[in-house]
């Protein structure tokens, strides 16, 4: 499985000025020095900012990806030659592509017949078996009554 778009953009925020914040409220603004394709964050330079406001300098600090709510990344990043690959592949015969689980996996919605974590089964509005490629999952009542496509 390849990494999506925003771990593609936080790897090339190494080397940048960064401000992660943390699900408890604190917010580390320093150098990017590496990230991990889960987050992993190794940061150096650091200014914390407590949530009752206090600041703290640190060095080096490494933050954990699971612990992230988001990450401001700079403004050059919008012209990262990563986008300009993104830009020829959007828009397939009207529908988005790799957008949803849904949309990416179950082939226009009807479910996510055997599409991420586990294989077997359809996950979140379809079942569908995974193994030996269905992959639509079922059609719902509105499929159905228009018929296959």
């Amino acid at each position: 499985m390849s990494i999506g778009i925003p771990v593609k953009i936080l790897h090339e925020a190494d080397g940048h000025i960064v401000t992660v914040e943390l699900k408890n409220g604190e917010l580390y603004r320093g150098t990017l020095i590496e990230s991990e394709d889960n987050m992993n964050c190794r940061m150096k330079n650091i200014t914390v900012t407590a949530k009752d406001g206090r600041n703290s300098q640190m060095e080096y600090c490494y933050v954990r990806g699971s612990k992230v709510r988001f990450i401001i990344l700079p403004d050059i990043l919008k012209n990262a030659p990563m986008f300009k690959r993104i830009d020829g592949r959007v828009v397939l015969k009207g529908k988005a592509l790799g957008i949803s689980k849904g949309a990416a996996f179950g082939g226009g919605g009807g479910g996510g017949g055997g599409g991420g974590r586990g294989g077997r089964g359809g996950g979140r509005g379809g079942g569908g078996g995974g193994r030996g490629g269905s992959r639509g999952g079922h059609m719902n009542s509105f499929q159905q009554r228009r018929g296959p496509q």
